[in-house]
């Protein structure tokens, strides 16, 4: 047998180095095809992210050519297939911003009252790239030892100060690390020792960040405050912040007024609707209705309630894991739906009340289901590494989402501590009783009937430091695109091209081939991301 012009010769047959024949093809060889493996299941098994690998393809195109943009809902496009999940741990206004500015989006959890959640959102909305519309300020009658307390809390030693020790409050000055250098006496009042605001560089609202850049260059100073008319804060500049922030051309912002996009949760109760109301008004460009266990009556009334009330709102369903489920909110106008039921790293409710399914069936089932009425599909939890990222969009998921993958990064809510000599954040179940006492038991239980007894579905934990999203999401970005390649999938609509074509191929591994697939072998070893 001889190769001439990338052609075979056997005897007088000849074929395409490329081509497979039939009986290698559907032999296994080659792996099998999603309905293979999904739906002619005599075993009738569900499999998790674990269960399954994906079958390298073909690789004609650069790693930089992988397309990893993608639709979270049927009005909505990211660039990055990378969602934070409205936990009490994971998603306020902070990480909501990184995620938008990183390509993907923030939904702000709802265990706050309607109002502050709103706010959350407008910090989003109003964010711009450099500003720092929430600085932490002092009053002229705040002590030294206070500021100490506040550096050693934050890490950083410069402050604005105002009349009311308060953001929008009268700018009087600011203090830095070398304006406290010398001074020994903890009871020394800021007032004796700040720069006061005659001697301070300030730009007035509306400044661009280009000249609020070539201000802060020219000033040589550190920190730029922003005052309106009746000079009161409104803003702060960081030079730090310039250098680290320059630039995001990935970012995901509405159409309309480039604001940096941002989703936020609510429940299924009738309060829900005055709370949905408020969010709408503060620019909230996707609600997700919040419950377990999607498919009910109440979420399916308050999906029909926000497509009629706020039309121009996507609202994304969930959460659900059956064709069926998905069915019923497509009906009531879901622009979206969330896929997971039990398998989030903190969540028991498979174990509580045995309902659920395994993560990948589920993804598969209700993301084929969803594409014949061009819905996207969001999937939930069980996202463990790129490598279960990288699963999910290949089994037809939009997007997914992440709980325990951001917690602990510095964007996410709640302060660090150490415990055995290792930095941790606190990371919680919305079905723990700790997260179900500040109102997270609206997810499980939607009605407003009192329940006496509440039945935990989650657990709290702690989570190691992961850093800043600023780095983390750009190294699970190309983790992605590494496994993509490796498959052979170009873009995202390549590789649902491919699944439900057939030419995507999985295997199921067994225990020991999960084992072989994982690091193994060694008497110790360090592992390390990035």
């Amino acid at each position: 047998m001889s190769a001439q012009n990338g052609f075979l010769a056997n005897g007088d047959k000849r074929f395409k180095l490329t081509d497979i024949d039939e009986e290698t093809l559907n032999s296994g060889a080659e792996g099998y095809t999603a309905t293979q493996v999904f739906v002619k299941n005599p075993a009738c098994v569900a499999y998790t992210y674990d269960d399954i690998i994906v079958m390298p393809g073909h690789i004609s195109f650069g790693l930089a050519d992988v397309d990893i943009s993608t639709k979270l809902t049927r009005n909505i496009e990211l660039q990055v297939p990378f969602v934070s999940s409205p936990m009490d741990t994971v998603t306020e206004h902070q990480m909501a911003i990184m995620m938008a500015l990183q390509g993907g989006i923030g939904i702000i959890h709802s265990n706050m009252k309607p109002d502050v959640q709103a706010a959350e959102v407008r910090q989003v909305k109003k964010f711009k790239n450099g500003f720092i519309l929430d600085p932490v300020c002092l009053s002229p009658e705040s002590t030294l030892e206070e500021v100490a307390q506040k550096k050693a809390m934050l890490g950083f030693s410069s402050f604005p100060i105002t009349d009311t020790g308060k953001m929008g409050g009268r700018l009087v000055g600011i203090i830095a690390n070398r304006d406290m250098s010398f001074i020994e006496d903890p009871s020394v009042r800021v007032k004796e020792f700040m720069t006061a605001r005659d001697s301070l560089t300030v730009a007035k609202e509306g400044v661009s960040l280009g000249e609020a850049n070539q201000m802060l260059k020219k000033s040589k100073k550190g920190k730029l405050p922003v005052v309106n008319e009746k000079d009161e804060l409104v803003a702060l500049i960081a030079r730090t912040d310039l250098q680290k922030n320059s630039d995001y051309p990935r970012a995901s912002k509405d159409s309309v007024n480039k604001q940096l996009l941002c989703g936020a949760a609510i429940g299924t109760r009738p309060d829900d609707k005055l709370r949905a109301k408020l969010l709408v008004e503060a620019g909230v460009d996707v609600i997700v209705v919040d419950s377990s266990q999607g498919d009910s009556t109440y979420q399916i009334e308050m999906i029909q309630h926000l497509k009629s009330t706020h039309p121009n709102t996507d609202v994304i369903g969930g959460n659900v894991v059956t064709p069926s489920q998905a069915h019923h909110l497509i009906q009531a106008g879901a622009d979206g739906l969330r896929v997971g039921m039990g398998i989030g790293s903190i969540c028991t409710t498979q174990e509580v009340c045995a309902v659920g399914r395994a993560q990948a069936s589920a993804v598969f089932h209700v993301a084929k289901y969803a594409s014949k009425f061009g819905i996207p599909v969001l999937a939930d939890g069980g996202i463990k590494s790129t490598g279960h990222i990288t699963k999910a969009l290949s089994l037809g998921a939009g997007c997914v989402m992440m709980g325990g993958m951001l917690a602990g990064t510095d964007e996410a809510p709640g302060e660090y501590f150490y415990q055995d000599g290792v930095r941790l954040k606190r990371y919680r179940g919305m079905g723990s009783l700790e997260a179900m006492n500040q109102g997270g038991e609206k997810r499980y239980v939607w009605d407003t009937d009192a329940t006496s007894v509440k039945v935990a579905q989650g657990v709290s934990g702690a989570v190691t430091d992961k850093g800043t999203l600023r780095r983390y999401i750009p190294y699970l970005m190309q983790g992605v695109r590494h496994g993509l390649q490796d498959a052979g999938i170009k873009s995202l609509a390549d590789a649902r091209s491919k699944l439900y074509s057939d030419s995507l191929r999985f295997e199921i591994r067994s225990p020991a081939a999960q084992k072989e697939g994982g690091i193994h072998g060694l008497h110790s070893y360090q592992k390390r991301l990035y």
